[in-house]
């Protein structure tokens, strides 16, 4: 394999086999041409050869994208497109081009999908700011990854990037044709960027970098706000200048062809110990953390008062508990207990990691239900009381105290 042939786009071979390293970390999900990582991994340094020659020589086409569907907090559906494994490291190649050229340009408040930045960084943010900001306006985009409209992504790419083999590339992959889950294909209408593509969070972060970001920070640069992807909250001093800005950002987003839905968009009141007026909407809700009014205790004097703080949603809560009932490790009691460790760590430390940003005291709520599970499972085992169970578990942790990673919470 000759990788040293002069091309004419400048991608180097070792800048696909950096990109198959990063991909390689990714999800295990297959394309339509069912290739599995198994596969590839049987031949890598010519598959790796094959995605170098024809993105180097401009001829790489992307096949369709295969259509899943998973469900959302509301009930309804999400619809992810997964590319083919070897799409996705020619997305990584030109993400990885792209981003060493334009994140510096993204907003310092633009926080997901982006190098050094992270959605602890943004909790924190809307945390402070709504020290400085008495009103938040928590605002919800409609379908944003299914409406972004290619002409416009492209019309921003073409703004920031002077190469045209990477315009090109992004037209390609902004048209890749769905194959829908009954086997059909359906060409794309002129708007939607995949959610599973490598690349499509790149291109949302630069749409809403021209559609939302500057155009705030230009018309109404006394507001402050946090991005993330398309989560977005917005900070004002007043309810009358979130009403104006509310409005004045349904229409700006009609004109970059976006939608706000309204009915998931509301204006909160940043109630606490100073901040005393009443009014119907006191709480928001931003990445599974839920800002609202909280009874604290004063670490200066013992005394209660109100702060308007951040900790896991209710909604997120009942969802640990939900996930922790229906596992399937709870019905088989022929394994021993480091066993179900094993297999629930991973999903406990992700967790814990998470939503303990700040208060680990609401979490353990949900997490507790864990040591409800594993006493009826001992039951279960060992044919044995309540009280026996629950003896024989303080015994197990007694001896290995961190064999479940929430103990050191719980």
């Amino acid at each position: 394999m000759n990788v040293h042939v002069k091309k004419t786009v400048p991608i180097e071979y070792y800048d696909v086999a950096k990109a198959y390293q990063k991909v390689r970390k990714g999800g295990k999900a297959v394309g339509i041409d069912q290739q599995s990582w198994a596969d590839f991994d049987k031949e890598p340094e010519r598959n790796l050869y094959v995605i170098w020659n024809r993105l180097a020589s401009g001829s790489y086409h992307p096949q369709p994208v295969r259509e899943v569907e998973i469900p959302k907090k509301d009930g309804s559906k999400r619809k992810l497109g997964i590319p083919t494994l070897r799409d996705r490291i020619a997305q990584q190649v030109v993400k990885d081009y792209m981003e060493k050229r334009i994140d510096k340009l993204f907003h310092e408040n633009s926080y997901g999908y982006r190098p050094l930045k992270s959605a602890h960084q943004a909790i924190e943010q809307v945390r402070q700011n709504t020290f400085g900001f008495d009103w938040v306006l928590d605002m919800d985009i409609s379908k944003f990854f299914d409406e972004v409209d290619h002409d416009l992504t492209l019309k921003a790419v073409s703004h920031v990037m002077e190469e045209k083999w990477v315009l090109m590339y992004v037209e390609r992959w902004l048209k890749m044709p769905v194959q829908k889950q009954d086997g059909t294909v359906e060409p794309k209408q002129g708007k939607g960027t995949p959610q599973g593509g490598v690349i499509s969070p790149l291109l949302a972060n630069l749409y809403l970098h021209f559609a939302m970001d500057k155009w705030l920070s230009n018309h109404y640069p006394t507001v402050r706000f946090v991005r993330y992807a398309d989560d977005v909250v917005i900070h004002c001093s007043t309810h009358q200048q979130a009403e104006q800005v509310k409005e004045a950002l349904i229409n700006r987003l009609a004109e970059v062809k976006l939608k706000v839905n309204e009915s998931k968009t509301h204006i909160a009141y940043c109630k606490d110990y100073r901040r005393k007026e009443s009014h119907e909407k006191v709480k928001f809700e931003f990445l599974g953390f839920s800002y609202q009014p909280r009874a604290r205790k004063s670490k200066r004097d013992g005394k209660n008062f109100m702060a308007f703080t951040a900790e896991i949603s209710q909604t997120n809560k009942k969802r640990i508990i939900q996930t922790i009932r229906e596992l399937g490790v709870w019905r088989d009691t022929r394994v021993e207990i480091q066993s179900i460790a094993a297999q629930l760590n991973a999903k406990l430390r992700g967790w814990i990691n998470y939503y303990g940003l700040y208060s680990k005291r609401s979490l353990r709520i949900a997490l507790v239900k864990v040591e409800e599970r594993l006493v009826k499972w001992l039951k279960k085992k060992h044919k044995a009381g309540t009280r026996k169970a629950r003896a024989k578990l303080k015994v197990i942790r007694r001896e290995n105290p961190e064999l479940f990673y929430h103990w050191r919470i719980v």
